[in-house]
Formats: C-alpha cells, structure tokens, sequence
C-alpha cells in the first residue's frame, strides 16, 4: 500500500494585511461602479431623447467673412435674337433654311406684294410729273420776270423821254417861243412819266416775289414727293428680308411659298457671339439684389464672372428673371439654352460671428439651435441675421467656440435636452 503525501504538506500562514487591502479594492471598484451608474442614470434622467452621435453633424461657431449670396438656376440666351417679320401681306419665297449660319446682309426671304409694288410706281410717276412742272415753273418766272422789267424799263424811257422834253421847254420858255400851254403839257407828261416808272418797277419787284413763291411752292411740292417716294421704296425693299447680325437661323415660323399677314413673324435669328446668362432669382431675393451687381456663373466646365445686368419688373410663379452679363471673355463652348448655375454676391460681412448653414435654419425657423455641452444637445433660443449659401450670421444665443447641431435634428422633436451617445 503505497502513503498518500499528507505528511509532506505543511500549511503556509496568510501575510498580515493581505485581506485589509483585498477588501479595499473590492470595495473601490464598487464605488467607482456605482458612481458610472449614477452619472448614466442621471444623464439619462436630464434628456428626453437619446440619439447616436454619428446620425448627427455638429459644427462650431466662429468667426469670419460672411459673403451673403444666392444660389439661383438659369439657363445660357442670346443677347441678340431678333425675329424677323413680314413689312405687308405678301407671299413668302424663304432664301434660308433652320439652322443655316448667315452673314450680316444675307437675303433671307422675298416678299411678293403687288400692292406695294404699284404703289411705288404710282410715286414714281408723280414724282416726275412734278420735276417737270418744277422745271417748266422755273421758265415761266424767268419769262414774267423779262416781261416785267420790260415794262418798268419802257416806262423810265418814257420818263426820261419827258424830262427831255421838258427841258427844251424850259431852255426857250423865256423867249417866248413856246406857249405856255406847252409847256404845262410837258411838265405834265412828265409826272405822268415818273408815276408810271415808278409804278413800273414796284410791279417787276412783286412780280419777281410772285414767281419766286410760285416756283418756291412747286418746289416744296417736289420734296414731298420725293418723301413719299422714298417711304415707298423702303417698304418694297423691306421685301426682301435681310439679316441684321451675324448669327444662325434659330426657328422658321412659316411654310416657303405661305401667304402671311403684315406684321406676321417669318423667322428668329440667333447671334451666339454674345451670350447672357437669364436666372430665375426667388421672390425673396429681389429686394436685395439691384443692377451692377457681381455674380459666378458655374457652366460645368468651369466658372465665369458676370454682372447683373437687368431685372424683370415682374413676378411670374413667386420668381423675376434676371439677365447677367459676362466680365471678362465669353466662355468657350457655350450653347443656347444650356443650363447653368449661379451665386449672386449680395453682400460681405467682415469679421462675422457666423455657424455653417444646415436643415436647422429651416426646422427650427431660425429661432432656436441644439447647444453640445457635456453630451448633452441642449435646445438653445437663437437670434440670425444675414444668411448665405453656406453660411449664417449669429447675432444672438451662441458664441465663439460653442459647437452647434446643424443637420439631424428632426428625430429630437423640439426635446429640450438630447443625450448624444459615442
């Protein structure tokens, strides 16, 4: 029978102190347990809700350059897009097809009206009947001028015919030669003569006014004709539609060989050389936008600098259109109609307190923010000014440094307090 090991054991004492200090742990442990406990119960005992951090975007307050602007749509125009209509009732002959590139000048279409046609041959007409009467006006005042001086120039020699006549008399009147009946015949005759030679040349004067009034008056007559004339040649050689820019057919609004009414559109032309940018800016925007001001064009390719350049007087679907203008150079590789995108630069505030815009301006209204101290997104009443595309000015309730729940606030439900976990 083979001993068991008993009697080889020996039994060790425990060291004093050993289980003081085991029992000191034990209970250290305990405490700190109860103290996590505590602070989770009593964390979750202040919120109303629990959200995971990662459903969250949290941004901090600072300060900065808050550029107030507008992302608004638009689309590439023309800024010359003329359309073309029709002088007169007229038959269509097109000399151009839809999209064909024209030059400055080309005859685009012909119109055929016959009324204006015999209208410009009556002008014709009567603007050579009355050349001529204006030429055969100019003979006769010539010739009632001749006859009118004739007349005054008959009447001085008989004048001085008298005064002759007179003198003669008066050389012999004392000799007693001449009666002196004569001699008051002769003086006679000569008054006579004078007040005709007088009245000869006032005559030849108005005479000469006459016909020049007259020939004056022919003349005005002429020149409105020669008006009426040129009204008519210019409305038939507007039937013959040309292009006034340099450009491409755009649309034809008639068929070739159509019979259109006056004033009937025949075609648009496109001048793609110069192009603007219509935006569609929000109702809202308008009244801090105005004339002059700057805008980024985003093309897809890149972005182009522009002005605004005019502004819709009117609202249509709580939107004004508005035309902006390149800067610089018109971007290469632009299209009509293309679509676009632009920031009108309403404004710059320097040295702004100013929080990333989120989905909280909109769900809050502006008035209130979600604070993050400690864990906790605490429901804060905020005060905003001037609000931009990415960003909005704080004017009250936060400062510097606070980090602020800007997007995922819609599972909270207006809690007052929010326990955000890691």
């Amino acid at each position: 029978m083979i001993r068991d090991t008993s009697n080889q054991d020996a039994v060790i004492a425990t060291p004093k102190g050993q289980a003081t200090k085991r029992r000191l742990l034990i209970a250290a442990g305990a405490i700190a347990l109860v103290a996590a406990a505590y602070s989770l119960v009593h964390s979750w005992r202040g919120s109303d809700h629990s959200v995971n951090i990662s459903r969250l975007r949290i941004a901090e307050v600072g300060r900065g350059t808050l550029i107030r602007d507008a992302a608004v749509n638009g689309r590439i125009v023309a800024a010359i897009s003329p359309t073309l209509y029709s002088a007169s009732p007229a038959t269509v002959t097109l000399k151009a097809a839809a999209g064909d590139t024209v030059k400055r000048g080309d005859v685009l279409a012909v119109l055929e009206s016959p009324d204006l046609t015999d209208a410009l041959k009556r002008e014709q007409s009567s603007f050579l009947q009355l050349e001529a009467e204006v030429e055969r006006q100019k003979i006769l005042a010539r010739k009632q001028k001749l006859l009118a001086r004739r007349d005054a120039d008959t009447a001085e020699i008989d004048r001085l015919s008298a005064l002759r006549t007179l003198e003669r008399y008066n050389a012999v009147s004392n000799e007693g030669i001449i009666a002196k009946i004569e001699y008051q015949k002769a003086k006679d005759a000569l008054n006579s003569a004078e007040i005709r030679a007088k009245h000869a040349g006032q005559a030849a004067e108005l005479e000469s006014d006459n016909v020049a009034l007259e020939l004056k008056t022919k003349i005005n007559e002429l020149d409105r004709q020669r008006l009426s004339l040129a009204n008519a040649q210019r409305r038939v050689d507007e039937l013959t539609v040309r292009a006034p820019v340099d450009g491409f057919i755009g649309t034809l609004s008639v068929a070739n060989r159509s019979v259109v009414p006056a004033n009937a559109p025949l075609m648009t032309l496109v001048d793609l050389s110069r192009l603007e940018v219509e935006l569609e800016v929000p109702e809202t925007y308008v009244s801090d936008i105005g004339l002059g001001m700057n805008a980024e064009v985003n093309y897809g390719t890149g972005t182009a600098n522009a002005k605004l350049s005019a502004l819709s007087p009117e609202v249509v679907k709580n939107q004004v259109l508005a035309r902006v203008r390149f800067t610089a150079a018109q971007p290469a590789g632009l299209r009509q109609n293309q679509r676009v995108t632009a920031r009108l630069l309403i404004d710059e505030k320097p040295n702004t307190l100013m929080l990333q815009r989120g989905p909280f301006v909109e769900s809050e209204g502006g008035r209130f923010a979600y604070v993050v101290r400690d864990g906790i997104a605490i429901r804060t009443p905020i005060k905003m000014g001037a609000t931009s595309v990415s960003a909005v000015e704080i004017l009250g309730g936060l400062k510097q440094g606070d980090k602020v729940v800007i997007s995922g606030t819609e599972t909270f439900e207006n809690a007052e307090r929010v326990s955000i976990n890691q």
